[in-house]
């Protein structure tokens, strides 16, 4: 009989714990961290092996894309072709909770398991000081959905991420409860830019800055 694989370290995020999660991360493993919407499963956006494991973890269908999460909107640039819409929003909404689909860079680095369907991708840089600290730490793009198996409740705790998947990632910075409302997702890779999701950025602040959105 195979014995389950251990549990993951529940790691309060303290300065020493968040190098230790980076280590974890560069090592190729899976670690869930609060953001300023739900606990997202973080990944190295640029290992296939890893970003695979992500979608293994949460039972996720493989065409469904991974959202990245970076520093700053020098670094999204690195990995997206970033047009006049994409800077105005950034500059009014990020850090924060609007995530960016965009063409993908043909040089990008990222891991092409992320979205193996098109050439776009999903970017955001997150308003939450411990996933940034993380970031920093790690110095490089990570994987962001909710952490949870797909289909189930999302996790707005550390210890929703334990119960859902402890036994199938390698740790879990606890940061304290996430609020439970997800990312607005905008869509900026074709014509004019299309709203496919409602999050916690509203439509009304984003056609501030826009104008009137495509559903």
């Amino acid at each position: 009989m195979t014995a389950p694989p251990p549990p993951a370290r529940l790691l309060p995020a303290n300065s020493n714990n968040l190098e230790i999660a980076a280590d974890l991360l560069r090592a190729g493993g899976l670690v869930a961290f609060p953001t300023e919407t739900l606990y997202g499963l973080g990944a190295d956006a640029r290992n296939e092996t890893a970003v695979m494991n992500v979608f293994q973890a949460k039972q996720r269908a493989k065409d469904k894309p991974l959202i990245v999460l970076l520093q700053d909107i020098q670094e999204a640039a690195q990995y997206g072709e970033l047009n006049e819409h994409a800077y105005r929003l950034a500059e009014a909404f990020w850090p924060g909770a609007l995530t960016l689909i965009v063409r993908q860079r043909d040089s990008s680095p990222l891991a092409p398991g992320l979205n193996p369907q098109s050439g776009t991708v999903a970017l955001r840089v997150p308003g939450n000081a411990i996933a940034m600290r993380l970031l920093r730490a790690f110095s490089g793009p990570l994987t962001a959905p909710s952490a949870n198996i797909t289909g189930a409740a999302p996790a707005k705790t550390a210890g929703d991420v334990m119960q859902g998947l402890g036994h199938a990632i390698d740790a879990v910075l606890d940061g304290g409860a996430c609020p439970g409302n997800e990312s607005t997702l905008l869509d900026l890779s074709g014509g004019a830019p299309r709203l496919l999701r409602d999050g916690a950025i509203s439509r009304g602040r984003i056609e501030s800055v826009l104008g009137p959105l495509d559903i």
